[in-house]
């Protein structure tokens, strides 16, 4: 018998305590340990949460065209009494722009992807794209990648409830509290420490605590782990014109925009050479609007020209500062502890895959549907990057 303790309660560490408690073959409990229930600051509520099979690292691909096929059957999977949860899910391709100086890039990312399995379709040329795209401005780019099938957007705070609801049904346990310390047995973890003085013995401890990661594998004494909190700002937008369905593309700036409800929603990633600094506060950079996706936005959709920002909000990526990619699994050293953590903006499409594939390590003692070791922390040790250049 193995009980589990999963150090919080979003959308990851609730997928692995469903994944779990739903696995006929798991004998144990399981605890998720979450300090705020409502979520209101977490990355699971604030997320654009959309899902893409267009990724650098074919590990990726992989872990997508799962995520996909459990959310298009998501009421299979997460009802309750005969309740289907509804995450609103659409179908949307993304649309990745580039230029001339992309092209490697885009010939390499291409070829990985088609080799994994997702339909991508390349459009050569700045007269192709504006013949598929008239509404855009397409002067300065050199080539497009559309994803064709298995890509979209959802309700990501609706597939996080999703799961806890699931979890809960299944017997799963939820403890408001925050966790505060860990005490060791040698080279194990033998309990946690609550804030209330309380303390939860378990077999196993999962580290799903986003962008906090950091913090928790320093209060298990594990020094190092390359996950830091890294500020992401959304804004909401009208326009005058309609803003063009079905995609969201990610223009060679770096700034992305899709529809959403009257409007769209957009934002930007740091490019190359930018400040990134690590950051633990939600309030919103307006200056990020002004003079940044404003001026893209309109360089690229002349209808963007006259838009009104209505709403924004600040979240969280939880950084993999070596490589953009997830660090899965047991500690070498302390082997009852894993992670769940460095999504870099990838884990609410990543939860389906990622709590599936722990949970089999923790019943079975390896992953069975599909090989996360390549995601093991034993790259972090060795400082050998899985290096994901796909990151949004």
């Amino acid at each position: 018998m193995t009980d589990v303790v999963v150090i919080g309660g979003g959308v990851i560490g609730s997928a692995v305590a469903y994944f779990l408690a739903s696995d006929p073959a798991f004998d144990g409990t399981v605890t998720v340990v979450e300090k705020d229930p409502t979520y209101e600051f977490s990355t699971s509520a604030r997320s654009v949460a959309s899902i893409r099979q267009q990724f650098s690292t074919a590990e990726n691909v992989a872990i997508s065209r799962f995520g996909y096929a459990f959310l298009k059957e998501i009421g299979t999977h997460l009802a309750v009494d005969d309740e289907a949860p509804d995450i609103q899910f659409r179908e949307g391709g993304y649309l990745f722009l580039g230029e001339e100086g992309d092209r490697a890039a885009f010939d390499r990312t291409l070829q990985i992807q088609r080799d994994g399995g997702a339909e991508v379709d390349r459009i050569d040329g700045p007269a192709a794209i504006a013949a598929r795209f008239p509404w855009m401005n397409t002067e300065d780019l050199a080539l497009a990648h559309l994803g064709l099938s298995r890509e979209g957007w959802f309700d990501g705070y609706g597939l996080m409830r999703a799961f806890r609801r699931k979890a809960a049904s299944l017997g799963v346990t939820y403890v408001a509290q925050q966790a505060v310390g860990f005490e060791r047995d040698g080279s194990r973890i033998a309990a946690v420490q609550l804030s209330d003085g309380t303390r939860i013995p378990g077999g196993v401890f999962v580290n799903a605590s986003g962008a906090r990661a950091r913090w928790t594998a320093e209060m298990a004494g594990i020094e190092g782990l390359p996950v830091s909190p890294r500020k992401r700002c959304v804004f909401y937008c009208e326009t005058r014109e309609a803003v063009p369905q079905g995609l969201l593309v990610i223009d060679s700036s770096g700034t992305y925009f899709r529809a959403e409800g009257q409007g769209f929603l957009c934002g930007r990633s740091p490019g190359p050479g930018e400040d990134d600094p690590e950051n633990t506060d939600f309030d919103v950079d307006y200056s990020q609007f002004e003079e940044y996706l404003w001026p893209s936005l309109a360089h690229r959709v002349p209808a963007f020209e006259a838009i009104k920002q209505v709403s924004a909000w600040g979240c969280h990526y939880a950084m993999c500062l070596l490589d953009a990619n997830a660090i899965l699994g047991p500690h070498p050293d302390v082997t009852n502890f894993l992670f769940a953590n460095g999504f870099s903006g990838h884990g609410m499409q990543q939860s389906p895959a990622v709590g599936r594939g722990l949970a089999e390590w923790i019943v079975y003692g390896q992953y069975r549907s599909l090989d996360l070791s390549p995601f093991g922390y034993e790259r972090i040790l060795e400082g050998r990057p899985l290096e994901e250049t796909e990151v949004i």
